[in-house]
């Protein structure tokens, strides 16, 4: 999928988790933070490619790309695995430690945030012709469905006709079944 789809699928997954959850009480700026996050996290599993959008959303991301890229093996290798999803869940926890000092925010909720994007990157692959390595080391790419033929080729027609409109749709059906959820949301703010 590409990074266009990448981004609306995460933030689909945290829209469609926030109404479907019962509402905890957190602060707006923790929300927007989770949000970034989320974005953050479903582009994350793409940074073994030097090209990725990630790379190319961060000043001199290209050269880090480039560097990093050697390190994690090909593209589509460990960071889209169970052993790669491990390893950013630690990670990822470990620097929003460290950063918890400077920003006043609810890290977990964050850390939630960037994992349920990093999550819905590897689902999303599923469905492509690529597949993804789930069980990485073991050099066997998990697709679905299981039929090569079916899937989707990675900004092909059918991802641009049929997944992100589907993705948009879905987000406009979520916010409008459950507009009660953000407006129950917004009035612990608004006074």
């Amino acid at each position: 999928m590409t990074g266009r789809t990448h981004d609306l699928a995460a933030f689909t997954a945290l829209n469609y988790i926030f109404v479907t959850q019962p509402l905890i009480h957190t602060s707006l700026a923790t929300a927007f933070v989770a949000v970034g996050a989320n974005l953050i996290g479903g582009l994350t599993p793409d940074i073994d490619q030097p090209t990725a959008d990630l790379w190319n959303r961060l000043p001199a991301g290209s050269i880090i790309g480039r560097i990093l890229s050697p390190i994690l093996g090909s593209h589509r290798m460990i960071s889209h695995s169970i052993l790669g999803t491990l390893f950013f869940a630690f990670v990822s926890r470990f620097i929003l430690e460290h950063v918890k000092s400077i920003l006043i925010v609810d890290m977990n909720v964050v850390w939630f945030g960037f994992m349920i994007g990093f999550l819905s990157h590897l689902v999303m692959d599923l469905f492509t012709k690529e597949g993804i390595p789930l069980f990485f080391p073991i050099p066997i790419k998990i697709g679905f469905p299981p039929l090569h033929f079916l899937r989707l080729q990675t900004g092909g027609i059918g991802e641009k006709s049929i997944i992100f409109p589907g993705l948009m749709v879905f987000n406009g059906y979520l916010i409008y079944q459950h507009y009660h959820k953000y407006l129950e949301f917004l009035k612990m703010y608004i006074k």
